[in-house]
């Protein structure tokens, strides 16, 4: 049985943090997994910049609530959830991904959680697991699951290599050039499309 794993932030909806960014005129907060490949030191240094600006979790979600998936992305995994199992896999967390998930039709998601204080103030997070994307993947492998993969950025690079097919999704040209093994995608038709293929 096939099951398609999808990265959540630039697939299929907006940049959480790009939006953040922008919203508060902060352009630290601009840098993402398309930019810093180690996840821990990509956090400590947003929640070290959010400290600074003395901003917290509900500025955070104040910005999430005018957020709206990317254009055709529920159309895209609607007909993907008719073909196979979907699971997305993705490094935001709990405490963000609600409002979205509701906007693309409760699809199943894994993320992590943050640490918040009680004046608000994000304290730290808490991973799921290690290497939550690839641990996931080897997970449902071992369960009997033949995994697809796609994201876009460098921390979807490992459960795209451990899957019997990945994908790029909009991604960088730089991951496009270091990877070229991998089919880099542009529109939900062709990423559909090359889905059906190994399905």
């Amino acid at each position: 049985m096939n099951i398609v794993c999808l990265d959540l932030e630039g697939v299929l909806v907006p940049e959480i943090w790009i939006a953040f960014a922008e919203a508060t005129g902060i352009p630290e907060l601009k840098r993402t997994t398309r930019d810093e490949p180690d996840y821990d030191k990509l956090m400590k240094f947003r929640i070290g910049i959010l400290k600074e600006h003395g901003l917290g979790l509900k500025e955070i979600q104040d910005t999430i609530a005018t957020i709206d998936p990317l254009p055709g992305a529920k159309e895209f995994l609607d007909e993907l959830r008719e073909l196979t199992q979907v699971l997305i896999l993705s490094d935001t967390f709990d405490q963000f991904a609600k409002p979205l998930m509701k906007k693309l039709g409760w699809p199943s998601l894994f993320c992590n959680t943050l640490e918040v204080a009680d004046n608000g103030e994000i304290t730290g997070f808490k991973m799921r697991c290690d290497k939550s994307k690839l641990t996931t993947v080897k997970a449902l492998q071992s369960c009997g699951f033949e995994t697809i993969a796609a994201g876009d950025s460098f921390n979807d690079l490992g459960m795209i290599q451990a899957s019997k097919a990945g994908f790029l999704f909009r991604t960088t040209d730089a991951i496009k050039k270091d990877y070229p093994q991998y089919p880099a995608l542009e529109t939900y038709e062709d990423f559909l499309n090359a889905i059906k293929k190994v399905l």
